[in-house]
């Protein structure tokens, strides 16, 4: 007995390096750019630890719960750092990055996440990149929810490390996650004595076994099934164009904003100014007689299926998030979930107009 997921002939380093030049033409880069065979989670710490250890002085930036994990690691890593916070419902600005830097010069080392699916911003990194190479620091971005979705250009940018993960905007596996490495962050990790090292954390060794080696040979056996799976979803955003794949993402995050503000029932952006809003989720503050992970449950309830989440831990109170990133950036997607959320209100007896929402979000689709 076979299977279409079984019996598949090995994955050679050949394809495996197809692959991984897929993805850096998919990231404009002309770094080295390494498939790591695990979820994001894999690469951004490793990331982290290969080039940070004491003496590092970090500038971490916080705009969601990953900022804060980022600060966590770095500190265990024996780095200095100093978190620079800014409410969930805006984004960081370059000034704000220039300010910090110009307070604490020593810093070297500066941490961002593009977009927060989470909490549903989205920072100016193109802006903050400039701030961020004139000062000379290491500059590392979690790109994991913003590629596929908005521009994610790290050369361009000055980024020296950059994280992506395709199980959002780019509509493929989790299993797999890549990084974009500059020359810059490779010597920084072959100068840390602390850089993980035969490790499934270490860059080190992709570097050394992988890359160095002419890309001959694989460090270990590769996630078959989700190596592929990536290499479809790559072909795909190839075929419709990252142009038109990134255009869908705005409009979803366009038309299921205006479809919010027009549902009524006391919902509310929860990010407050559409620049700031994250095109791969849109999150909304519940009316403040509702508990908005009761008001999810009840939606999901109706239909499973509608891309509605809860905010995380204290956010689950007062945050809603609408996804709309991959096979759910479409207009029959953000239309399930305003009726859906609609529904749900009707039911706590507050005042919605769900054919006015579906209106405007078919309006505000570009």
């Amino acid at each position: 007995m076979t299977h279409p997921f079984l019996d598949l002939a090995p994955l050679g380093a050949d394809r495996f390096a197809a692959i991984e030049d897929r993805v850096a033409r998919l990231l404009s880069t002309g770094q080295d750019v390494v498939i790591m065979q695990g979820e994001a989670l894999l690469p951004l710490e490793g990331a982290i630890r290969a080039t940070a250890g004491e003496g590092t002085t970090a500038l971490n930036v916080i705009t969601g719960p990953y900022g804060q994990t980022f600060g966590d690691w770095l500190r265990d890593c024996g780095a200095t750092v100093i978190d620079l916070a800014v409410p969930f419902h805006t984004a960081v600005t370059a000034e704000q990055i220039r300010q910090a830097l110009t307070e604490h010069p020593e810093i070297d080392f500066v941490s961002l996440v593009h977009a927060e699916a989470a909490t549903g911003n989205t920072n100016p990194v193109a802006e903050i990149g400039e701030v961020v190479r004139a000062h000379g620091a290491l500059f590392y971005l979690d790109a994991v929810a913003s590629i596929g979705a908005e521009p994610v250009l790290p050369d361009a940018w000055g980024v020296d490390l950059c994280v992506i993960g395709a199980q959002k905007a780019m509509g493929g596996p989790a299993g797999v996650s890549a990084v974009s490495v500059s020359e810059r962050a490779w010597a920084r990790m072959a100068a840390n004595p602390k850089a993980p090292r035969r490790s499934y954390l270490s860059l080190l060794d992709w570097k050394e076994r992988w890359i160095d080696g002419g890309r001959k040979a694989l460090l270990h056996a590769p996630a078959q099934l989700e190596m592929l799976a990536l290499e479809a979803c790559v072909e795909r955003i190839e075929a419709a164009g990252l142009d038109a794949v990134m255009a869908r993402h705005a409009s979803a995050a366009a038309a299921t904003r205006a479809g919010a503000v027009a549902l009524g029932g006391g919902l509310e952006p929860y990010v407050y100014e559409a620049r700031d809003a994250a095109p791969v989720a849109t999150t909304l503050r519940a009316p403040s007689q509702v508990v908005a992970s009761e008001l999810v449950r009840r939606a999901l309830e109706a239909d499973p299926a509608v891309p509605l989440a809860a905010g995380g831990g204290a956010l689950a109170k007062e945050m809603i998030r609408v996804n709309h990133y991959g096979a759910d950036a479409t207009p029959g997607a953000v239309r399930a979930g305003l009726a859906a959320l609609g529904a749900a209100l009707a039911e706590q007896g507050l005042p919605v107009d769900v054919a006015g929402a579906l209106r405007a979000a078919e309006e505000a689709w570009r």
